[in-house]
């Protein structure tokens, strides 16, 4: 089965082909494009312009993903052939006409290459920036009235967790130019830690694709305040690997030194596997205003204490849910899960508690296309049914 990924949830817009057969998956094109540097300006990102560079940016990157996979094979002269493509381009203008910049590029497109073989579309509808994701939705819709392919609307947090529980399969990846990958059998019932820009959030996962989200966040999500504390010392946006970098550097130089500035570990005892992190975030705020001259020492000093602090609260909270629901895994998933030391602190966690770790490539970690397909992929499995009539929905939950 060959399944295309659609991804535009926020700043990234992506496209990849899959080949799924049974626990088997193949890359067989991934294309991505970042738009970091634009909204960098603006420290954040900004809705509609990430909506008008998902537009400008999908057909370009979904041809380039089907030169890479071989399917971009141009099409041959057929009479009625063109009138049946014809006949679809007002529908398709109807679907995408609120949509800047999708229509003609993907009406040229259509005219230059023939139908590639793909068995279903799997598209983030949700949750994300809702003027993003709509671009995601109206471009799979449109590609499946012009393609006759059938589409599966896919929560990203979904693709998050899935994609963790691959591993290369090295033996093929020496018969293939292609990636290859095993989908592990993962232990259930599992604990997944869902830690992003939007989201930090514990689900239970008591069999395959059957959520339960026990633990969220009351107010900032973890990869929010990385953001924000990163703004506060003035270091540029994406905030997140700023602050990582400094606080690394200050463990390595300074291994055992007392943290001048110390923060506080929100929530780490309320008894409940919530989250919160605006208090924090605050914290530093107030820190930083008293001190009269900001170096870059007090600056790495700063980065470590709010780092430890939110990592010490993530694993506290993580191992409290995996004891409370009898976990025999813990997944770890979202961007933030790239960050170096939750990744050497949730290893050390799991080999304490004698429980499988499941965690992504850092490639993977981010948001992308490829995990969009898998899910895609698993919930066909699964017997999920395709779908024409659906909505992007910022808020869609697990």
């Amino acid at each position: 089965m060959i399944i295309l990924g659609i991804e535009t949830s926020c700043d990234e817009t992506a496209i990849c082909l899959i080949e799924a057969k049974d626990n088997s998956v193949k890359i067989l094109g991934n294309q991505l494009y970042s738009q970091v540097a634009l909204h960098a300006q603006y420290g954040g990102v900004f809705p509609m312009m990430a909506k008008r560079e998902h537009g400008k940016n999908l057909t370009p990157l979904l041809e380039k993903c089907l030169e890479e996979a071989g399917m971009a094979e141009s099409r041959i002269l057929n009479i009625e052939l063109d009138k049946k493509l014809n006949s679809k381009f007002k529908i398709l203008n109807s679907i995408l006409i609120r949509e800047e910049g999708l229509f003609e590029p993907l009406l040229e497109l259509a005219q230059k290459i023939e139908k590639p073989k793909i068995d279903a579309i799997a598209v983030t509808n949700g949750p994300g920036l809702e003027p993003a994701l709509w671009v995601g939705v109206s471009f799979a819709k449109a590609l499946s009235t012009l393609w006759n392919i059938p589409v599966i609307p896919t929560n990203h947090m979904e693709g998050h967790v899935v994609v963790a529980a691959l591993e290369p399969s090295q033996k093929l990846k020496v018969e293939s130019r292609k990636l290859e990958y095993k989908i592990k059998t993962i232990n259930y019932p599992a604990i997944a830690l869902l830690i992003s820009g939007g989201h930090t959030q514990l689900v239970l996962i008591k069999d395959n694709l059957n959520y339960e989200i026990v633990g969220n966040t009351k107010d900032d999500a973890i990869g929010e305040a990385f953001d924000k504390v990163a703004r506060i010392l003035g270091l540029p946006y994406p905030g997140g690997p700023q602050i990582s970098k400094l606080a690394e550097k200050e463990r390595q130089e300074f291994p055992n030194k007392i943290p001048p500035f110390p923060l506080p570990r929100p929530m780490i005892h309320s008894h409940d596997l919530n989250f919160s992190f605006s208090g924090i975030k605050t914290a530093v705020l107030y820190t930083v205003q008293k001190i009269t001259k900001m170096t870059d020492t007090i600056k790495q000093e700063i980065a470590k204490e709010f780092e430890d602090a939110v990592v010490e609260v993530i694993v506290k909270k993580t191992k409290e849910a995996v004891e409370q629901y009898g976990a025999q895994t813990i997944i770890m998933g979202g961007g933030v899960s790239a960050n170096k030391k939750i990744r050497n602190d949730f290893t050390k966690l799991a080999e304490d508690l004698n429980i499988e770790f499941l965690v992504p490539e850092i490639s993977a970690s981010t948001d992308n296309a490829f995990m969009i397909a898998l899910a895609g992929y698993i919930n066909i499995k699964a017997g999920k049914k395709p779908e024409s009539e659906f909505r992007a929905k910022g808020n869609l939950s697990l």
